[in-house]
C-alpha cells in the first residue's frame, strides 16, 4: 500500500500511516490502537479543548493585577501545594514566595540599553478551556493533574477555575523561571503537546475529550489573535468592523477578488482529505468497516475551506437571506 501521510502547516502528521503505524501479517499496514481512538473521537465530534497563553506580566505589580483579577468574585486560587487562597493578603503572600522581584531584576539585566525590547514575562497565564456543558469539577480536577505533570518540582504554579461564563475553565498561572533558573519556552509545539496531554486528562476524568488540529477537523472559521477575538464577542472590534464592510462593499459593487491565501487552504485541504482516506483504507482492510463508512462520511460532510473575506461573505449573504438572523457566528481562536 503506498504511503499516506499528511502535515498540516508544517505541523507533525496527524496521521502517518507509515511511521506511526505498525506491520501485522503479511507486511500490512494497521493503525495503532491510540490512532483508531483518536480517529473515533475526531469523525463523532468529541468536544475540542482549548489551551493558549493569554496575558502574564513582565513586573511583579502587573502579576499581582493579575492575581486579583483571576480571584475576582471570590474565586479561589489554588496553589501548587494545596493551599486555597483568597483575599489581597494571602495573593501578596503567594507572590513573596514565589520572588517575583528576583525574577523582574534578571529579566531586565539583558535589555537594558536595547531600544524597543521589553523584558520577559514573569508569569504566564495558561487558560484551559472546555465547551459549555462540562462538569467544572472535572475540568479543575483534570487541570490539576495536568498541572502537576507538566510543572511540578520545576515551576512554582496557582489555578483559579473560573464558573462566571457558559465554558468552564482554569486558569493555570506558572512562574516563568524555574526552580532551577531555568525560564519556560512555550512554542506551537509545546501548546499541541499540552492540548493533547490535557485532553487525556480530561478523558481519565470520565470526560469526553479531543485534541486534533483545527485544519484535520475541516473548521473554516478563520482564527483570530486573543483581543480581537475578546472584542468581536463585545461588538466592540474595529478590525472586524472594517473588514466587514469592506466585503459588504465588494459584495454590492460585484468585485470579489481571490484572496492570497486561498490557495494554500485548497491545498491544505486536499492533504487532509486525502490522509482521512487513506485512514478509511486501512480501517477497512483491518475489518473495522463500520469506523471507516464513518470516516467517509465525515470527509463529505466537511464544509469547503474559506478564507475569512468568503467566510463573512458566506455570513452577510445568509443574514440577507434571513433578516432576523442574529449576527454570524463567533470566529475561533
Amino acid at each position: 500500500m503506498p504511503r499516506r501521510s499528511f502535515e498540516v502547516s508544517g505541523d507533525r502528521p496527524f496521521l502517518d500511516l507509515v511511521s506511526h503505524g505498525r506491520r501485522g501479517p503479511g507486511e500490512r499496514l494497521q493503525l495503532l490502537p491510540a490512532q483508531i481512538e483518536q480517529i473515533a473521537r475526531t469523525v463523532r465530534h468529541t468536544p475540542e479543548v482549548m489551551v493558549k497563553i493569554s496575558g502574564g506580566g513582565s513586573s511583579a505589580k502587573a502579576v499581582a493585577a493579575h492575581f486579583n483579577y483571576l480571584s475576582r468574585q471570590e474565586f479561589e486560587i489554588e496553589t501548587d501545594d494545596g493551599e486555597h487562597l483568597k483575599g489581597k493578603e494571602a495573593q501578596r503572600a503567594l507572590l513573596d514566595d514565589w520572588e517575583l522581584d528576583l525574577d523582574a531584576a534578571e529579566a531586565r539585566s539583558p535589555y537594558r540599553g536595547v531600544s524597543g525590547r521589553k523584558p520577559a514575562k514573569l508569569v504566564h497565564n495558561i487558560v484551559l478551556s472546555m465547551p459549555a456543558g462540562t462538569p467544572a469539577e472535572g475540568v479543575l480536577a483534570a487541570s490539576r493533574a495536568f498541572a502537576r505533570e507538566q510543572f511540578a518540582l520545576k515551576h512554582r504554579y496557582a489555578l483559579v477555575l473560573h464558573t462566571d461564563q457558559p465554558h468552564p475553565h482554569v486558569h493555570l498561572v506558572v512562574r516563568a523561571m524555574s526552580e532551577q533558573g531555568k525560564r519556560i519556552n512555550i512554542r506551537k509545539d509545546t501548546l499541541r503537546e499540552w492540548r493533547r496531554e490535557f485532553a487525556r486528562q480530561l478523558r481519565a476524568q470520565g470526560i469526553a475529550a479531543n485534541a486534533t488540529n483545527r485544519a484535520v477537523r475541516g473548521v473554516i472559521r478563520p482564527q483570530k489573535s486573543d483581543g480581537i477575538y475578546r472584542a468581536m464577542c463585545a461588538g466592540r472590534s474595529i478590525h472586524m468592523r472594517e473588514r466587514a464592510e469592506s466585503v459588504a462593499d465588494a459584495l454590492r459593487t460585484g468585485n470579489i477578488q481571490i484572496e492570497p491565501g486561498k490557495a494554500q487552504l485548497v491545498d491544505t485541504r486536499r492533504a487532509v482529505v486525502r490522509g482521512w482516506l487513506g485512514a478509511a483504507e486501512v480501517l477497512r482492510a483491518d475489518s473495522k468497516h463500520g469506523l471507516a463508512q464513518e470516516v467517509e462520511r465525515y470527509v463529505r460532510g466537511t464544509p469547503p475551506p474559506l478564507t475569512e473575506g468568503e467566510w463573512l461573505a458566506q455570513a452577510l449573504r445568509e443574514r440577507v437571506r434571513e433578516p432576523h438572523r442574529q449576527a454570524p457566528p463567533a470566529m475561533t481562536r
